[in-house]
């Protein structure tokens, strides 16, 4: 509701007109989205609210009409074709300051032209690009098509772009620009009026997590010689297969639902004695008999294999941790085993 700022009205109380003018049907419908405090905060502007010119509902509802509409093709297109078709429906003018409101309020990250390119694409754009830029790049773009790119860079460029984006802190607009400007991909304005928060440890480690294992592995491998305590921050927030032991008792037990008795043996070859333990003492002893006696029919595997399984079973994990279904205890948490 933040974007309605016109007519000389506040936010609120062009909010309250405008659930007024839709009538208590609609309304209702809109308070079901609401938290508790918002609804309060409605309630009591309605309560307030003095007789409104019909003329200005009229604009009220008008403003919110194109709000919802540019916000559509916002979402449909981005920035630069919701400011196309707008113009030739609203003019120019109240195209530009629609979409400056917007942008403010939805808080449009810049790249936007990225990541609506797969990564093949992007990669072609980026790949000869200093290590900083595509890191910078990379930080703002979704962490399985930044992973995607990461995985077809040299090891070498792979390890930098990887510490400067856990190293990156705060990057001004203008720089953000500037690299759009050398990428000839230029974007409206953003209406970022200070400094954004860009990259840092939670966005290598989300890079991280949907890079394949053995990508993973290398870079904080080769992070190890640059920054230690960086690593070990990383490896903090991370979950890597062997980490299945932070997993409690019903945890584990639902991830193993998921879990195909292939995937299982796969990602069983050649791990710690205790991971492949506490596997064991999770599933019945009819399953761990069978697993055990595939395993050893199974004979000799590639790596990636084993690496991919393992993967797999890593991804189910953090999305069922996403989900809220599983406990996973992170860092100086104490670990539960159940």
């Amino acid at each position: 509701m933040d974007y309605l700022t016109e007519t000389g009205y506040s936010n609120r109380e062009k909010a309250a007109i405008l659930l007024i003018a839709l009538g208590k049907d609609h309304s209702a419908k809109l308070f079901k989205q609401l938290s508790d405090d918002e609804i309060e905060q409605m309630t009591l502007e309605i309560a307030n609210m003095r007789r409104v010119a019909p003329e200005t509902q009229k604009d009220i509802l008008r403003e919110f009409s194109e709000a919802c509409m540019a916000q559509n093709y916002i979402m449909e297109g981005g920035i630069e074709y919701a400011r196309e078709v707008l113009d030739k429906a609203i003019g120019q003018q109240r195209a530009f300051d629609l979409i400056g409101k917007l942008t403010s309020s939805l808080q449009v990250r810049p790249f936007d032209f990225a990541r609506r390119l797969d990564a093949t694409q992007l990669l072609n754009i980026i790949q000869n690009e200093q290590p900083q830029t595509i890191a910078l790049i990379l930080s703002y773009i979704d962490p399985a098509q930044a992973a995607a790119i990461l995985n077809e860079l040299s090891p070498e460029i792979q390890s930098d772009v990887i510490a400067k984006i856990a190293k990156m802190g705060k990057t001004s607009p203008e720089h953000i620009k500037e690299v759009e400007r050398i990428l000839e991909k230029k974007l409206s304005n953003l209406g970022v009026s200070d400094y954004a928060r860009v990259g840092g440890v939670n966005t290598t480690v989300d890079i991280l997590n949907a890079s394949d294992r053995s990508t993973e592995k290398h870079i904080l491998d080769a992070l190890m010689d640059i920054d230690q305590d960086l690593v070990d921050e990383i490896r903090s927030k991370m979950f890597l297969f062997e980490d299945i032991v932070k997993l409690n008792r019903p945890s584990i037990q639902r991830v193993l639902k998921d879990v195909g008795n292939d995937d299982l043996v796969l990602a069983l070859k050649g791990v710690k004695k205790d991971v492949a333990d506490f596997i064991f003492e999770n599933m019945s002893k009819r399953l761990q008999d069978m697993i055990k006696e595939e395993i050893e029919l199974k004979g000799p595997v590639r790596i990636r294999d084993v690496e991919e399984a393992q993967q797999k079973i890593v991804g189910n994990i953090r999305r069922l941790e996403d989900a809220g279904e599983i406990v996973i205890a992170r860092g100086q948490e104490e670990q539960l085993v159940g």
